[in-house]
């Protein structure tokens, strides 16, 4: 999988026998890093596809959600446990549904968005999936950064209070190691990526493990007590709507990486390994991390009087130097995991798909850390204030239609058969070339999906929906988009095994 880090200065190889080798691809729309993966060189199973979601949920923000979904969320903790689990399966379920192409063809997202959208009208989503996830790299390697300022803090006992642009010396400093951590291991390449993957999901399940006992050795009996509260539920509150809400929230907190989840499949072995993986990266590993979350969170209740929601806040308040060192390194390896996952390998290829003859994989993850370094640098100074999660969120929603029109498109429309050679080329005759390359019904179907999606973000009478609104507008932009194109008895909707 090296050939990540080469990038074609010419058309595609010449024809073999192998139907994933592009045998004239487009200046425009190829590149080696856009290829088609062979399925020789892919090595990925079960085991690296869960570690995928494992880092995914293992993040800082990740923890502080779960555990606040316990303690907010006015339900019986066995129904906020039911609802959680609920989600993953949710999840699993569309994410098998965005792998199976790409597992099948070996393309990543940008690529696979061709059939749908257009030889060059899929750079359009590929464009605001890069954005949301450039932003969200920015705040997350600042995220990490308090994980090593901690760390740091511990060690020598220094904590500076001269401060620049809302951060500290050791903060910047803990900023500048985390953004070059990150960018060393990305130029490295995906096998070194896999394998910080595979170290770190592990490792922070056995360090979170190790938190939940000693916290719940510190709170003795009354850990019982506190967990019985949070089975019992609030009083006078929760209900269906709350319930939906924990669900929904759960599935919007994967929504960016559902889309985009092709450019992880497309490095998986077979189909039954990346089913595997997915059901033991999110049911399973999602109630199990969720379970952790309760039981430390309710034992901070105990200890603390006030049930703690952020790792950072009970790993500082923890008497045990050497603990605090061991979990601020972990929550470090976890933040970073994440990262990678959501939001540098997903940029990377998009921007890739923008300009392929002239950026490769490797120059788009050089760009977005550029760009990133900024947005987290400027994070506690400006743009944490600047009401940047509404902007944030309006992207997000509009993905949703993009995902309901990707799936119908391919499973419905195309019949799970694509024309690998016409995903490359810019040729009028081309499958999806469709109008100079946009695809206008899709256009459409995405428009209106898109209009409710971003209404659930801005309109106050529909703020109860934001939850399912991700889920909602994927389903409007499936439902109009397999309409039109089954309205247009003209349109030559070819069908090939390759």
């Amino acid at each position: 999988m090296e050939h990540l880090n080469h990038r074609s200065t010419a058309t595609a190889a010449a024809p073999s026998a192998d139907p994933l080798v592009i045998a004239h691809g487009s200046p425009q729309l190829y590149n080696d890093d856009l290829a088609p993966l062979p399925h020789r060189k892919r090595t990925w199973g079960g085991f690296e596809i869960f570690n995928v979601w494992s880092n995914d949920i293992q993040s800082l923000f990740g923890y502080t959600l779960a555990a606040s979904l316990f303690i907010t969320s006015g339900l019986n903790g066995w129904w906020v446990m039911a609802g959680i689990i609920l989600a993953g399966f949710i999840v699993m379920g569309l994410v098998n549904l965005t792998g199976k192409p790409s597992v099948k063809y070996g393309i990543p997202y940008p690529v696979m968005a061709r059939a749908s959208m257009g030889v060059h009208g899929a750079q359009f989503p590929a464009l605001v999936r890069g954005i949301v996830a450039i932003f969200w790299y920015g705040a997350q390697t600042y995220f990490a950064s308090t994980a090593v300022a901690l760390l740091i803090t511990a060690v020598t006992g220094y904590e500076g209070t001269a401060t620049f642009l809302g951060m500290s010396p050791i903060g910047w400093l803990s900023y500048m190691i985390v953004a070059a951590f990150q960018v060393l291991l990305f130029v490295r390449g995906i096998t070194w990526i896999t394998r910080y993957l595979n170290w770190a999901a592990p490792m922070v399940y056995i360090v979170m493990i190790v938190l939940m006992i000693a916290i719940w050795v510190q709170a003795g009996s009354g850990l019982l007590g506190s967990l019985g509260d949070v089975f019992t539920g609030a009083e006078g509150a929760g209900g269906l709507s709350a319930f939906s809400a924990v669900v929904g929230t759960m599935v919007a907190y994967f929504a960016a990486v559902i889309i985009n989840y092709g450019d992880f499949s497309r490095f998986v072995k077979t189909e039954r390994g990346m089913k595997l993986g997915n059901l033991l990266g999110l049911p399973v590993s999602l109630a199990f991390f969720s379970f952790i979350a309760l039981v430390i969170t309710a034992g901070t209740g105990v200890l603390y009087g006030e049930a703690l929601t952020n790792p950072a806040d009970i790993v500082e308040r923890v008497d045990n130097s050497w603990l605090t060192i061991v979990a601020a390194l972990t929550f470090f390896a976890a933040t970073v995991g994440i990262n990678l996952v959501a939001n540098f390998i997903p940029p990377a290829y998009d921007l890739a798909n923008m300009i392929p003859s002239k950026i490769s994989f490797r120059a788009g993850g050089m760009i977005t850390a550029a760009i990133a370094f900024v947005i987290g640098a400027l994070w506690i100074g400006f743009i944490a204030d600047m009401g940047v999660a509404r902007f944030v969120d309006t992207l997000g929603a509009v993905l949703a239609p993009l995902y309901g029109i990707m799936v119908v498109d391919y499973y419905l429309i195309r019949r799970q058969r694509l024309r690998v050679q016409h995903l490359y080329s810019t040729a009028a005759d081309g499958t999806y070339y469709f109008t100079k390359g946009w695809n206008v019904r899709a256009l459409a179907s995405f428009g209106v999906g898109a209009v409710f999606s971003i209404s659930t973000v801005w309109v106050p009478d529909l703020e109860e929906l934001t939850g399912f609104a991700w889920l909602i507008g994927a389903a409007i932009g499936a439902a109009l988009h397999y309409m039109f194109m089954r309205a247009d008895a003209g349109l030559p909707v070819h069908t090939e095994s390759h």
